[in-house]
């Protein structure tokens, strides 16, 4: 995991519409970066949706929410239309994101080990640097945590 206090890498990745994101055109506002393992999981599911039904929220306070995995553009899209995610959602297939952030770890699942995302999410401020950094966190408590670190 990214120490507190450090910049946050640069990276240049294509949401659900295959539209280019980069860090830097969101400058001047927090950011809620989360990484998490798949679409269309139970966890997964269960956050994306969160931080969606606090969106409006996290906009009032000033923060934007990407999500980050290494599903593809296509599966993106189908995750956010079958859930109506309203944030941006960034494809990480190459992984160069993933693991600039640190977040491509060793995973048991079922005593078998392999490498896989950590769900992690940091908080960005609006000078890129990281403010906090929360790592295995739990994918049904995440969104109501990050409103929290943003009062």
């Amino acid at each position: 995991m990214l120490e507190i206090g450090t910049t946050a890498p640069a990276f240049s990745l294509p949401d659900q519409n295959g539209a280019m994101h980069t860090l830097e055109e969101y400058r001047g506002k927090k950011v809620i970066l989360y990484f998490y393992p798949k679409d269309n999981t139970p966890g997964c599911t269960k956050q994306a949706c969160g931080f969606g039904e606090n969106y409006p929220q996290f906009l009032e306070k000033g923060a934007v929410v990407l999500g980050v995995s290494k599903d593809s553009v296509k599966s993106h899209k189908n995750f956010e239309t079958k859930y109506q995610l309203p944030f941006t959602l960034l494809s990480d297939p190459k992984l160069e994101v993933i693991k600039a952030y640190d977040v491509w770890k060793e995973k048991k699942n079922y005593g078998k080990v392999a490498m896989g995302v950590v769900r992690t999410t940091y908080l960005i401020d609006e000078n890129g640097i990281i403010v906090k950094a929360f790592d295995n966190v739990k994918a049904a408590d995440n969104p109501a945590q990050m409103l929290k670190e943003l009062e």
